[in-house]
């Protein structure tokens, strides 16, 4: 029960440390955004989706999946103890970033005339693609830092390098904006690029690594056995970053550019603010099931805790979210991006099934099925794809919110199907319990905030908030212990 406890214990300090880091990115987001909205509307933030996930598709198919496949190959060394094979890993990876970077900044430059053709329709931003060519560069060599202190577990140097990149990214943005209005879209993206990886550059330096001589053939032999492994995660990443680069194209042929824009806040709203649990907790979650991905039953304890804490710290955000999401919408953005709220309100619950789905997709990483990933990401991002297209042409933005459900209902089947059949694997009964209770309150508040009139809405919604919150801190004080850690931080605190 102590080790439980304390496995339990780490996934929560592991996702406070870093949450603390995306509660601070998020409200430099939200003051990013609320400007963006503000000074560019919705046909400049259309712009800059665009922009950015068109780079985007051209990045997953050159960057090999280095920032997944090194996470793996750098904690496997960890687990051996050798401080050489460490340091020859982390060296041969910040030489391939370098390769794979530079190739994607190369067919950007040379690309660029179609790529303005395709994703706008005409040749009108063809110098914006040949100068946002230098951030796949930059990106890329800003991964290969992250990951390394990602899988050394160095959190409080990543926390702080992200915080630092993000802060000083704002004051950049803001003013270039305020004074270039859409004409500021290129330097701030290509700015943004440099200050984030220079404090990335900067805070992985600090980590202490064996020096070591690694010769040209082991950088090619390593770095081979890295990019074969990683160019079919790359493929994966590529499908999903490709499917939203189609809904993009979709949406802006059939709709506006101004419908891409609502889209992109919408689901920045949910993937960023909401999101943050994610990003939190699979900085630490999946070196720590690369370690043990030999062993079935770990694996499957893992993903279950995994699965718990995200439901309980989920689950009240959501509902928040579900109860005032106008006021988030015009906080954030504008009355004017206030057709997006019904969006939001079934994009919210598929975040349900994204939790436990995105605990389980994990594990093939994990085990290195390198292959059955692709195909099941492949599979998840098929099923966006079509039930958003079908999302948008039947119930537009609404309709891509239940697309969003859906396609994670179905996802979630997948790859639940999938690690039984391979791996032996179960939700434990106290997950299932988890999960409907939390679903059937966000359900709930769901049925509510879409029949009851606003204000009237927020007294019973107030209400389930903070039943689910009460629900959430019962859990965890099963699991974690909560009164026990204040106890023993405020003995520490009298000590000093």
């Amino acid at each position: 029960m102590t080790e439980k406890k304390n496995s339990y214990r780490q996934i929560l300090k592991a996702t406070s440390v870093f949450g603390g880091v995306q509660v601070f990115q998020i409200l430099i987001s939200v003051v990013r955004s609320k400007f963006v909205a503000v000074l560019l509307g919705p046909n400049g933030m259309g712009i800059v989706g665009l922009l950015t996930a068109t780079t985007g598709v051209v990045s997953g198919l050159t960057n090999f999946g280095l920032g997944t496949v090194a996470v793996k190959n750098i904690s496997e060394a960890i687990s051996t103890g050798d401080g050489r094979r460490i340091s020859t890993v982390i060296t041969v990876l910040r030489r391939m970033v370098w390769i794979t970077g530079l190739l994607g900044a190369l067919l950007t430059l040379i690309f660029s005339p179609w790529l303005s053709e395709f994703t706008f329709g005409n040749k009108k931003y063809t110098l914006a693609f040949v100068w946002i060519s230098v951030t796949l560069l930059l990106n890329q060599l800003t991964v290969g830092e992250l990951v390394t202190m990602q899988a050394l577990r160095q959190i409080q140097h990543l926390a702080k390098a992200n915080v630092y990149g993000s802060l000083v990214g704002l004051f950049i943005t803001i003013p270039l904006y305020y004074l270039l209005g859409i004409e500021g879209i290129v330097p701030v993206i290509i700015i943004t690029a440099f200050v984030t990886f220079f404090f990335s550059r900067y805070f992985s330096r600090k980590v202490t690594l064996e020096k070591v001589e690694v010769p040209q053939k082991t950088t090619i032999i390593v770095g081979k056995k890295m990019m074969e492994t990683g160019f079919i995660i790359s493929l994966s990443g590529l499908v999903g970053l490709v499917t939203a680069y189609l809904i993009r194209i979709f949406i802006n042929h059939v709709g506006s550019v101004d419908d891409v824009g609502f889209y992109a806040a919408g689901f920045t709203l949910i993937n960023t603010y909401v999101g943050m649990i994610f990003t939190a907790m699979g900085t630490d979650y999946y070196p720590g099931l690369s370690r043990v991905a030999m062993d079935n039953a770990q694996c499957r304890e893992n993903i279950n805790q995994q699965s718990k804490i995200a439901l309980l710290l989920l689950a009240p955000i959501l509902i928040i979210f579900l109860v005032f999401v106008n006021v988030a919408v015009i906080l954030l953005y504008s009355s004017e991006f206030l057709v997006i709220t019904h969006m939001i309100y079934w994009a919210a619950l598929g975040i349900f099934f994204k939790a436990a789905s995105w605990a389980i997709a994990f594990v093939f990483l994990a085990k290195g099925e390198g292959k059955l990933y692709f195909w099941s990401e492949f599979g998840g991002s098929f099923y966006m794809l079509i039930f958003g297209i079908l999302g948008f042409s039947r119930g537009g933005l609404t309709g891509l919110g239940f697309a969003f459900l859906i396609s994670f209902i179905v996802y979630l089947i997948q790859v639940f199907i999938i690690a039984k059949v391979k791996y032996n694997f179960s939700f434990h009964s106290s997950f299932k319990k988890i999960f409907a209770v939390q679903f059937l309150l966000a359900l709930i508040t769901f049925i509510i905030v879409n029949v009851v009139q606003q204000p009237y809405s927020y007294l019973p919604g107030l209400l389930l908030i903070a039943v689910s919150s009460w629900y959430s801190l019962r859990e965890l004080e099963k699991r974690i212990g909560i009164k026990e850690l204040i106890h023993n931080l405020m003995r520490k605190i009298k000590r000093k």
